[in-house]
């Protein structure tokens, strides 16, 4: 149960714990232990052309170990660094489960009961649970990388979780829109060595920053092997924006 109307813990990369109001909500389970997985290039949906000069395994680093008590699962998209077999396996089948509507089946068909996809809005416990878009990356490569979504919950508190996007105009729209005061974005400006990055860097960061007066929280940070942004060249280059540490807790 949350103390605050609004707060965000980063577990690791974009896995994190949401509270709005009394509801907790766990985002993109990734549980995967260190160096389990592959690398980006080596995914499973990743076109073949594609490479990256850090050929580490995945994740970089071991999962932070913190209290994973939640009411509901929250997924942008089953890229493996945001939805992985791990969770599969740990987490309950009779969780509520949100995602997009075109990811909805996968999700059945993986044993999971209470899949509840998002068309444009839902409630739940009291939130209103918006869907937004996203482009994870730009023009042929960010085709390849769709569907991607972010979500607006509103409770007190209004929270923006805008998943693995750029800066782009829908993601000005939306903070028009909703007027959040709270925005988590995925960091790291993921790239390959082909193409623009396909999350946000600094800039898409500063932009973020200039167009709204919410809270800013910064996550997808160091974790996955085409993460190239560290933290600390983040802090270096923004001002007024949060940058957690892997367990890291930030409340309103």
């Amino acid at each position: 149960m949350s103390t605050t109307d609004a707060s965000v813990q980063l577990i690791r990369n974009a896995t994190t714990l949401l509270d709005v109001d009394d509801t907790t909500f766990l985002v993109d389970p990734m549980f995967t232990p260190q160096g389990e997985m592959p690398t980006v290039t080596e995914s499973p949906g990743v076109p073949e052309f594609l490479t990256t000069e850090n050929q580490k395994r995945n994740p970089l680093v071991p999962l932070h170990d913190v209290d994973l008590d939640y009411d509901a699962v929250v997924v942008t998209h089953r890229h493996p660094d945001h939805w992985d077999e791990t969770a599969i396996e740990k987490l309950d089948a009779n969780v509520p489960l949100f995602c997009q509507p075109e990811e909805a089946d996968e999700f059945t068909d993986e044993g999971f009961t209470d899949v509840r996809p998002v068309d444009d809005e839902t409630t739940f416990d009291g939130i209103t649970i918006y869907r937004t878009p996203g482009q994870h990356g730009h023009g042929e490569l960010a085709e390849g990388m769709a569907p991607v979504s972010g979500f607006v919950f509103e409770g007190k508190e209004t929270v923006y979780v805008a998943g693995d996007t750029i800066w782009y105009e829908p993601v000005e729209e939306t903070l028009d829109e909703f007027d959040p005061d709270l925005v988590v974005l995925n960091g790291g400006e993921a790239q390959f060595d082909q193409g623009e990055p396909i999350t946000m860097g600094v800039e898409d960061i500063n932009a973020v920053r200039e167009a709204t007066d919410a809270e800013i929280v910064v996550v997808h940070m160091e974790a996955i092997n085409h993460c190239l942004l560290s933290r600390d060249e983040l802090r270096a280059e923004t001002e007024d924006v949060h940058v957690p540490e892997d367990g890291e807790r930030f409340s309103l």
